[in-house]
């Protein structure tokens, strides 16, 4: 008996260690959760939204536009913002009236941007020049987000992940929530 209680007990702390050993890297440097907080992303997300965060794509791939990203805020870097991505690096962009044009190497004449994910737009009139390794970032409820017109752009080195899956609301588990590819 004393026997079956050590050899039970060698178990569960080689269990534990075993799942240690593949939960934290996969925590660290692969995915993570995400709670979102606030209503800047309405309607692509709302506030208490339990997302899992894709850290592993952009270390090999660049961040796109449209892609959904969860970021250090520039401003306060312990604090986690989730935003679409408007404007890569190295563009020019205008947004007037709610309507955003960005012009670079591929489209020297503006490109306007199909956003169909915008449900409540702004009027804003901005102009804004991108550097290397900066992105332009934009929430989908434009009335109420605090964004890159505010605060400036997002260094490539603040980009934590996107959006990789959608677990709460169980009704609206997603996979790549928020994704738009234009035509």
């Amino acid at each position: 008996m004393e026997i079956e209680k050590e050899k039970s007990g060698w178990e569960l702390v080689r269990f534990a260690i075993i799942a240690l050993l593949v939960v934290v890297p996969i925590r660290l440097f692969i995915a993570q959760p995400f709670v979102v907080s606030g209503a800047s992303m309405f309607p692509t997300f709302e506030d208490k939204d339990y997302l899992i965060v894709d850290e592993l794509t952009y270390k090999f791939n660049e961040p796109k536009r449209d892609d959904v990203i969860i970021f250090r805020y520039p401003n306060d870097t312990k604090k986690f913002f989730i935003k679409r991505i408007i404007g890569l690096p190295n563009e020019t962009g205008d947004i007037k009236g709610g309507t955003i044009t960005i012009t670079n190497e591929s489209h020297p004449d503006g490109l306007t941007l199909e956003e169909p994910y915008v449900k409540n737009g702004s009027a804003d009139n901005v102009h804004f020049e991108l550097k290397n390794g900066e992105y332009y970032v934009m929430g989908d409820n434009r009335i109420a987000s605090s964004d890159s017109r505010s605060w400036g752009t997002v260094s490539r080195k603040h980009i934590v992940g996107r959006a990789l899956v959608r677990l709460w609301p169980i009704s609206d588990i997603d996979f790549l929530p928020g994704k738009y590819e234009p035509n």
